[in-house]
């Protein structure tokens, strides 16, 4: 009987549903090796020979394959159809190598869709694993390796604070840090229109533009001024206007081509808001449901009986008019598409949204969008009638133009229209208007504008800028913008990325001290070299030979870098963010406070980077590298205490903090506090200062052991604490007003929990999973989760407990369950390994008992590893294939 081994159980149980019990079909979960995170895995010296190393949480899962295969004889890599599907097929057949001797077959098959004709059809054509897949993959490995491992600990050397660099990742951030450098030195320009409402003879009004005055057209900035308009105004007011010319030209307008991957990121963006994270979590989904084809993908070609299909399910809804004569043909655009060649399609194209009776809310409308997409795009033609009237004066000093369209057929438009990145005014319908009749003014008005600054990158148009560019491919994009934000390089504010001061210091080192390797044209040149490779055209070996001689001669350059040289290096990259041109005219850079000193970028003892006076120490004035003119956060004096004192707002480490008093020889450490998470620096007050400092807060004797009760705010937030019990309370100021009955309260249910009392009330019950079982958000120590059955997953900070959906909960309760490797706590019995009870029960208890006995053993022996600088570069980097 053949193993048959994929990624998720979710993939697993689809597949076993259509192969039936004539073959064990298992799960992976994803990768089953990397790179152990410490120096030397990828070893330069020894032609690239990486060191490959089995995850813990993988190994019951090796071992259960392992096990399977003692009484077969074949084993099926039915991984995914792309590169990241073929280095994880690579992976298992080298990790059961020992397993896979004495005659046991191995093949390989892929197939674009979970249907059952798409994965019976893929098993009579078995191939080999793809190695120069797998080369392509080892070198993207080793490239972001040798990167982050090499890079990382520069930066930690020689720039302020602990930051880390990707491949990718570096050159994605300094796409949004200068864009918003753009921006910052981007300086608006005025220039007015003219605008007027005309009517026809029959009463009819529409509005035409000021586009010639004095016998010369008008270009965008020659009405500069209030006093230019309103000669224009009175230009055109003055004069009869008559038609002097209508023109109407047919048009058509073709459709889109189907999505692929970074299409569909972009357009669920724009028309959902959705992340990449999200839209392809969606989409992972549908696509192991067996709803559409694979969904990372650089193709837009579809297969010929999916037109045929799609054609079909034209006519049948819209008419036989809505189908073109010949079927259209997209042709890919990408030089190279290595991922998974077909567009993202539905499996089944008569399958309608509504038919398929989604539950999450974000499958439904992506299976709606890509279904409606992939219907346009073998829709005829929408054809148009577009307009043109000009209307003038009599002596030919005014102009004006009118323009229209008209929908003559809407063809593909019934079905899709794309979204816009950028608000455009559409071409309004104009009414009946004929040559030479008079035009009556309504109304002339002028109206002010101003040059616009370029747009911040959406999520959508940074995939689509990075996809032109050449940077990055369809399987990074999503993992490269989620780490850029989750890293705090970027903040993401109403769908729009702004780059954070972490990010900005990053960008200028990396731009002064490693131009080369966060260039555009060299990133996608060294991404066209590994298509080179995945292709067979290239040895991956020699493109990692020619990176690594010239990076590590660069770092070796760094070496005598001084922390000086860096700031002053990055100070003058960023010196438009950090000294904004002042209203006065006065110079930026010259201290408010003293007025002699000269502003400078400068390191703290605690490793963090801000703005301090030249004059230091007599003058003290600082502020955070992103602060407002004049608002000095390190050193504000806030005011003195009742002993004259002086109370002081600081920057540290780890935040803004106040301080009693300044640090001498008697008293090393002087009273602190730090600003409690939701309190903003700018609105500080001495009063509130005072508080904090204050604490901890005695609220009196506990009434049956006369105990002191206190309450304080620590690590892990607000909370009371009598003699060894320590309670968090949800909100900070009740910090300052918790009174005895109430603490009472709060430290009784903590004992309860200790002794197995009830447990913490959930905050909200979202409903039945579909699976069986409650699902629940709980407060945890470490903030709240999502609960259900077993699974206990974290809820992020961008997603409150009070409006997260069952759809987001669902999400994480799968991403969670496929981390941990642990099997879903549900009703249900899992139907992701079908075998014959009698026989193959033994060989599932045994798998079971060797999983266990593995796993506890490696915990008992594994030791607890140090955060060295390689394993924070390889949190950081992204994996690209």
């Amino acid at each position: 009987m053949p193993v048959v081994v994929v990624e998720s159980p979710a993939k697993a149980k689809t597949i076993n549903k259509y192969l039936g019990s004539n073959y064990t079909v298992l799960a992976s979960y994803g990768h089953v090796r990397d790179l152990p995170p410490k120096d030397g895995s990828v070893d330069t010296e020894h032609e690239f020979e990486m060191k490959w190393e089995v995850a813990s949480d993988s190994k019951k899962h090796i071992t259960a394959i392992r096990e399977a295969l003692k009484t077969d004889d074949e084993l099926i890599l039915a991984t995914d159809p792309d590169r990241e599907g073929e280095a994880i097929s690579w992976h298992l057949q080298e990790a059961l190598a020992s397993s896979l001797k004495k005659g046991k077959k191995v093949s390989r098959v892929t197939f674009n869709a979970i249907t059952k004709e798409a994965v019976t059809e893929a098993m009579k054509h078995p191939r080999q694993v793809d190695q120069p897949l797998v080369d392509a993959y080892l070198a993207r490995r080793a490239l972001d390796y040798l990167v982050g491992f090499t890079l990382s600990p520069v930066l930690w050397r020689k720039l302020p604070g602990s930051r880390s660099a990707g491949r990718v990742q570096s050159v994605c951030l300094r796409l949004v840090v200068e864009r918003e450098m753009e921006i910052e030195a981007f300086r608006a320009r005025e220039f007015w229109s003219v605008n007027a409402t005309l009517a026809t003879p029959r009463g009819q009004e529409f509005v035409a533009r000021l586009v010639q005055m004095g016998g010369k057209r008008l270009d965008k900035f020659d009405i500069a001024t209030a006093e230019a308009a309103e000669l224009a105004v009175k230009a055109v007011t003055s004069r009869t206007l008559t038609v002097q010319s209508v023109e109407a030209k047919p048009a058509s307008r073709n459709p889109y081509p189907p999505f692929m991957t970074s299409t569909l990121q972009q357009e669920a963006s724009r028309k959902f808001g959705m992340g990449a994270k999200a839209c392809m979590s969606a989409a992972q989904r549908l696509y192991e449901a067996g709803h559409i084809t694979y969904m990372r993908t650089d193709g837009i070609d579809m297969a010929p009986e999916a037109v045929t299909a799609a054609r079909a399910a034209i006519g049948a809804r819209f008419g036989a008019a809505y189908v073109p004569d010949a079927p259209r043909i997209y042709k890919n655009k990408a030089k190279n598409a290595q991922e998974a060649h077909e567009c993202i399609r539905p499996t089944d194209m008569a399958a309608a949204p509504d038919d398929l009776r989604l539950a999450e809310a974000d499958q439904r409308k992506l299976y709606e969008l890509i279904w409606k997409r992939t219907l346009a795009s073998q829709m005829a033609s929408a054809r148009l009638e577009r307009t043109s009237v000009d209307i003038g004066s009599a002596d030919g000093q005014v102009g004006l133009r009118a323009s229209g369209q008209v929908t003559l057929f809407d063809g593909f438009l019934k079905v899709y229209e794309e979204g816009r990145d950028d608000e455009d005014e559409d071409e309004g319908k104009l009414p009946q208007i004929m040559q030479g009749e008079a035009a009556e003014k309504r109304d002339v008005a002028s109206e002010q504008h101003f040059t616009q600054p370029p747009a911040r990158y959406s999520e959508a148009t940074l995939v689509k800028k990075m996809e032109e560019l050449g940077i990055g491919r369809p399987s990074t994009y999503a993992s490269v913008l989620t780490t850029i934000v989750d890293r705090e390089y970027v903040r993401k504010d109403k769908n729009r990325l702004f780059p954070e001061d972490k990010g900005r210091l990053v960008t200028a080192f990396l731009t002064n001290f490693f131009r080369r390797y966060v260039e555009y044209d060299f990133t996608a040149d060294l991404e066209s070299q590994l298509d080179d490779v995945s292709a067979g055209e290239r040895d991956y070996k020699e493109v990692l030979a020619r990176f690594w001689r010239d990076f590590s001669a660069a770092i070796a350059e760094t070496a005598d870098l001084r922390i000086g040289e860096v700031l002053t290096k990055i100070d003058d990259f960023l010196s438009p963010h950090l000294y904004p041109l002042r209203e006065d005219g006065a110079d930026p850079r010259i201290c408010t406070t003293c007025g002699t000193g000269r502003l400078h970028l400068k390191t703290s003892r605690s490793g963090g980077a801000f703005i301090g006076c030249g004059n230091y120490p007599d003058c003290r004035y600082t502020r955070p590298i992103s602060g407002e003119e004049g608002g000095s956060v390190d050193g504000r004096v806030l005011g003195q205490d009742v002993d004259g004192v002086e109370i002081s707002l600081r920057a540290g480490r780890f935040g803004p903090y106040v301080q009693k008093g300044e640090a001498t020889a008697e008293v090393p450490k002087p009273p602190r506090a730090s600003l409690p998470k939701g309190w903003e620096s700018s609105e500080l007050t001495l009063e509130r200062a005072l508080e904090l400092l204050s604490l901890p807060r005695q609220i009196g004797p506990h009434p049956e052991d006369g105990v002191m009760v206190e309450s304080a705010i620590g690590r892990f937030g607000p909370y009371v604490k009598h003699g060894s019990v320590y309670a968090n309370i949800p909100d900070v100021e009740e910090v300052f007003t918790i009174g005895m009955n109430r603490a009472v309260e709060v430290l009784a249910q903590k004992l309860a929990g200790r002794r197995g009392g009830p447990a913490a009330e959930p905050l909200r019950d979202l409903g039945e999973h579909p699976d069986g079982g409650p699902i629940q958000v709980m407060p945890g120590k470490y903030g709240p989760y999502i609960k259900w059955a077993k699974v206990n997953a974290t809820l992020p900070k961008e997603l409150a407990p009070e409006t997260v959906t069952v759809e987001e909960a669902l999400a994480l309760i799968a991403e969670k369950a496929g981390k941990t490797g642990k099997k879903k706590a549900a009703p249900k019995k899992a139907a992701a390994v079908k075998k014959p009870a009698a026989k193959k029960a033994p060989v599932k208890a045994a798998a079971a008992k060797v999983a266990s006995k593995t796993a506890t053993k490696t915990a008992a022996k594994k030791p607890v590893a140090k955060k060295t600088a390689a394993k924070v570069a390889a949190d950081e980097d992204v994996i690209d294939l």
